[in-house]
């Protein structure tokens, strides 16, 4: 059973969210110039081949755990897809963001549907 403190938090935070996204919006500027593009970048393609690369290891093994690994990689697969698209400039670079985008998405659903299954139990 899940502690309902912990369901009642995350509902209270959702809520609070909602007023902090609309200041966002309002107060953060349209464009900025990044430090550590690089980095940035690079990090998510490097916690994407982790996740894949953890979760690939601890299925073979038919641990339960990589249902926690693939919802992770699923995650970060989404969000380096939103920031490969909402930060492209138009044209062939939005395009190949797309395409990246469509890759991640299979990623992501691929991960989900591991999430989600229940697998073979381990054999002892």
């Amino acid at each position: 059973m899940r502690p309902k403190w912990a369901l009642v938090m995350l509902g209270v935070t959702a809520v609070a969210l909602v007023p902090w996204m609309v200041l966002l919006v309002r107060m953060l500027p349209a464009s900025t110039e990044v430090r550590n593009w690089q980095v940035a970048w690079v990090g998510l393609d490097v916690l994407m081949t982790a996740g894949c690369a953890a979760t690939a290891v601890l299925g073979l093994r038919r641990d339960p755990r990589a249902r926690l690994t693939a919802s992770a990689t699923a995650a970060v697969a989404v969000l380096d897809a939103w920031f490969d698209i909402t930060t492209a400039q138009p044209g062939a670079a939005l395009l190949q963001a797309l395409a990246s985008a469509v890759a991640e998405a299979a990623l992501a659903c691929a991960c989900v549907y591991l999430a989600l299954s229940k697998g073979q139990a381990r054999r002892e």
